[in-house]
């Protein structure tokens, strides 16, 4: 029986690069294979599945692929370039399929983790920045034995479970898997003498102090990485980076809404009604405010660019001064009588010194007029 188009056999065009042609005969392994066919009596998918081993095989490989492409099949099979495999070949295939550690697992390098870490800031030094120590708990990799986790002058033999591969093969029929080997847990060495101090892990824990340098206007939420200072890799993996997570603490005076500061700052009865000149806080120093006449609690005074100029750039914010009017208490007799007189010269006046009141006491009489007329 004529063997079908290599091309043919995997649906691409004869331009068709690696991915296309990894990313057909994935699709075709697993469509065909013996165990999601066990209903096949005929052998139809095994013979399918072969076939698209076969095809991608030659393809893949680029001295074989440009032999087919000049003389087809026969060119193969007078070169000896023919496909390898056969039954015996399916566990590869699902290696490949699947990413399996395949062989030399145990040389394989990983990653080491992150960590995080809580940096507490004052209002402060966040928004100047600041140079700080902290104190960190991480695995590291010890110092008496290297990593290695064997005590110094003993060896580290290869595990005869696995060969030294990190993985054993499981197989059932013509299905084939791998999973990490049991007795090394995929280390592919087995450490008979381990060392004291990690025992045998080859980490082990240690309070370092490191130095954190904030960058002026960052804000809660905000992380700071520390490259390398994670956790240890395996194998002789990079280790894994350390994020500092920033949290900016509650002011006394300050609130702080994203590059916009807020402050409340009393004021007497006396510079509400006149007018006057008060001094307020400012992250940079002192300012000096002027209030006009007859201002209320709650008037809002916008100062640009007093507020935070953000880490990320942008135009730096405004300081917000919300004023809140006092009310004197502890008054002597003397300052009581004064009050009462002054209370006396605005009610003769009417109710242009009150406003507010005003507009209050005739919206009150309204309501308690139509309360009257729905009550009836």
């Amino acid at each position: 029986m004529a063997k079908r188009d290599y091309y043919e056999v995997l649906s691409v065009d004869r331009s068709a690069d690696e991915a296309t042609l990894k990313k057909s005969y994935r699709r075709l392994a697993m469509k065909y294979h013996p165990d999601r066919n066990s209903g096949d009596a005929a052998g139809e998918a095994e013979v399918k599945f072969k076939e698209a081993k076969e095809a991608y095989d030659v393809l893949s490989d680029g001295q074989k692929r440009a032999l087919y492409d000049q003389y087809g099949h026969a060119g193969l099979e007078q070169q000896g370039g023919g496909p390898r495999g056969g039954a015996g070949d399916f566990g590869d295939i699902f290696d490949d399929i699947f990413g399996g550690g395949g062989r030399g697992g145990q040389n394989r390098a990983y990653r080491g983790a992150d960590l995080q870490y809580k940096l507490e800031l004052s209002l402060e030094e966040a928004v100047f920045g600041v140079d700080k120590n902290i104190d960190v708990a991480s695995n590291q990799s010890c110092d008496t034995c290297d990593g290695s986790g064997a005590r110094p002058g003993s060896d580290v033999k290869t595990c005869g479970a696995c060969g030294g591969a990190g993985q054993v093969r499981m197989q059932q029929g013509f299905f084939s898997i791998q999973q990490t080997c049991p007795t090394c847990q995929g280390r592919g060495q087995v450490i008979a003498d381990p060392c004291g101090d990690c025992r045998g892990t080859g980490v082990v824990r240690k309070q370092r102090t490191l130095a954190v340098k904030v960058p002026a206007g960052v804000d809660t939420g905000d992380r700071i990485r520390l490259s390398g200072e994670g956790e240890p890799g395996e194998n002789r993996g990079p280790a894994g980076d350390l994020f500092v997570q920033v949290d900016v603490m509650a002011h006394p005076i300050f609130e702080r809404d994203a590059a916009d500061l807020h402050c409340e700052v009393p004021i007497g009865f006396s510079i509400a009604a006149l007018g006057g000149e008060i001094e307020i806080p400012s992250l940079n120093g002192r300012l000096a405010l002027k209030i006009p006449a007859e201002v209320q609690t709650g008037k809002r005074f916008r100062l640009r660019g007093k507020g935070v100029k953000l880490v990320r750039g942008g135009p730096q914010g405004d300081l917000y001064v919300h004023l809140m009017v006092e009310t004197p208490i502890n008054l002597n007799k003397a300052q009581k009588q004064l009050f009462e007189q002054l209370q006396t010269s605005l009610d003769n006046s009417g109710s242009k010194h009150n406003p507010k009141s005003a507009g209050w006491l005739d919206g009150m009489k309204g309501f308690f007029d139509d309360l009257k007329f729905w009550s009836k």
